[in-house]
């Protein structure tokens, strides 16, 4: 199928994209929701840290990326979802939609994008939703990381060459002021260990932590981060919650 990716910039998003060309679909648009006005928000379906670097996507993948502004709030919570005016899902289906119409308009019908890429491993909230989206607006979504084993994956995108950093931490054991910047590779063991003692999810499902991807196979540039700073949203004794903004950050051609 011809697909359009769900990207937020991090590892999930990325390597379900991966897993989308190793079975054969053709990637022909790339399409992100960001915040206005904030480096992030309380969203129940978003990643939105680390959206100053999304941009760098389109050029590092030789792909056009669709963007919108994230207006909704979060207005249906429970676990389905209705077509809800004002609600974030909705800003979802209008980003899709427009791309869904512009590559009608420039391509053969039989050519316009028909399937989603979406990083969801774990949430039907978020899955549950992508769902519905896709549903009104006939396209069919790919989540093929759903359910997978997490220690799994993680070691799996690892050595499949993901090279994405922490850029969100807020879970026990995991400390912004050591830990944001570092690899997966470096966290991976960490992470482990964190989930046999605390339950944390080793992929970060329930909101440990959050990545950006800098590199992987299917870039043709890697994106490097020239300057950030560190940000403490919560100054909490046992469990600290801080991210990075990105502040100067450019492409440099892989040899």
């Amino acid at each position: 199928m011809r697909v359009v990716a769900l990207i937020s910039g991090g590892k999930d998003s990325c390597y379900n994209l991966m897993q989308c060309v190793a079975k054969g679909h053709q990637v022909v648009a790339l399409a992100n929701l960001q915040p206005v006005g904030k480096d992030e928000l309380d969203s129940y379906m978003y990643q939105t840290v680390g959206h100053q670097a999304v941009g760098l996507y389109a050029e590092a993948m030789a792909l056009p990326l669709y963007r919108r502004s994230i207006q909704g709030e979060t207005l249906e919570k429970g676990r389905d979802y209705t077509e809800h005016a004002g609600d974030e899902v909705e800003d979802l289906y209008h980003l899709l939609k427009e791309v869904k119409v512009r590559g009608s308009c420039i391509s053969h019908e039989k050519e316009a994008v028909e399937g989603v890429s979406v990083g969801a491993i774990l949430s039907d909230y978020q899955r549950l939703r992508v769902e519905n989206v896709c549903e009104r607006l006939g396209l069919t979504p790919l989540a093929l990381l759903w359910h997978r084993e997490q220690e799994e994956l993680l070691q799996e995108m690892v050595t499949a060459g993901v090279e994405a950093i922490l850029i969100k931490v807020a879970a026990l054991g995991l400390d912004p002021r050591k830990h944001l910047g570092k690899s997966l590779l470096e966290m991976s063991p960490l992470l482990v260990s964190l989930s046999q003692k605390f339950g944390v999810h080793v992929c970060g499902e329930g909101g440990e932590y959050e990545t950006f991807t800098l590199d992987c196979p299917i870039f043709h540039k890697r994106i490097v981060i020239d300057e950030s700073e560190m940000v403490i949203t919560s100054d909490d004794d046992i469990a600290p919650v801080g991210y990075l903004r990105f502040l100067r950050m450019h492409l440099e051609d892989k040899s």
